[in-house]
């Protein structure tokens, strides 16, 4: 895995997993191979996401992931009845994380992009801990609420040496499907503030449509169509992370000079 990009938000509702699933797919149509990781052990959403309810990894040296949308994703979601909850403790949870994050064959990845869950506790430090992250990008709406819980998650990365690579504001504004007229549900221009406070660059915006909200249900990501509006949000959002993860890989290692004495 050439990049290592895990996607929080701190806190729940804000649209993490769809932006995920998105940018995954947006990044593969700029022909990167992508691997989508969910990280949410206790709320798995890549099955709904992908169509995917009934998919079950095949057994062997490793675990087979589903392959979608020019993405390869795994989830535990694929794995558990999805009609019983989850009941583990903290130690079970990470260790089935980094089951599902070691021993899934992923084969040769350009970009791996860990969903992660909710909240700033056990499995975000785990992962961030013991895993290799290139960086972080966070997901809010433009609500004071939602950019309260934010900043902890950016004060969560930062804690744990985690470089934060930028913000998308997802839920914008809500697009009328009738009308076409946008209206600020959330308020405006939090993300662009929060990006410019927290010095990160603000990766783009994504309306609130019935398009995603129907899209999301059917398990067919808006962004394998740039044309439209909505995979046009993520198509700008994937263009300008691929160009921050470019930046910082292709940055020079300086130059060290022995002098004489």
């Amino acid at each position: 895995m050439k990049r290592i990009v895990a996607v929080g938000s701190g806190k729940g509702g804000v649209g993490k997993s769809t932006v995920s699933v998105n940018l995954a797919v947006a990044l593969a149509g700029l022909g990167w191979r992508v691997g989508l990781l969910d990280a949410d052990i206790y709320g798995p959403s890549l099955p709904t996401l992908l169509d995917a309810v009934d998919y079950k990894p095949a057994a062997g040296e490793g675990l087979v992931p589903l392959e979608a949308y020019g993405i390869k994703a795994m989830s535990i979601g694929f794995l558990v009845d999805p009609a019983k909850a989850v009941v583990w403790r903290g130690p079970m949870v990470t260790g089935a994380l980094n089951q599902l994050l070691r021993d899934t064959r992923w084969g040769e990845l350009d970009c791996l992009i860990i969903d992660m869950p909710p909240g700033t506790g056990d499995i975000q430090l785990s992962l961030a801990q013991q895993t290799p992250l290139t960086g972080a990008v966070v997901v809010t709406t433009p609500q004071k609420l939602a950019l309260v819980d934010v900043r902890k998650a950016v004060a969560m990365f930062r804690t744990v040496n985690v470089p934060l690579l930028g913000l998308v504001e997802n839920m914008s504004a809500f697009i009328c499907p009738h009308c076409g007229e946008a209206t600020a549900v959330f308020g405006t221009g939090g993300g662009a503030r929060e990006a410019e406070a927290e010095g990160m660059e603000l990766l783009g915006e994504v309306p609130l449509t019935l398009a995603i909200r129907e899209s999301s249900d059917a398990g067919r990501p808006v962004a394998v169509d740039p044309t439209t509006a909505e995979g046009a949000a993520y198509a700008t959002i994937a263009a300008n992370l691929a160009a921050v993860l470019e930046a910082r890989q292709e940055k020079p290692f300086p130059a060290i000079v022995f002098e004489e004495a």
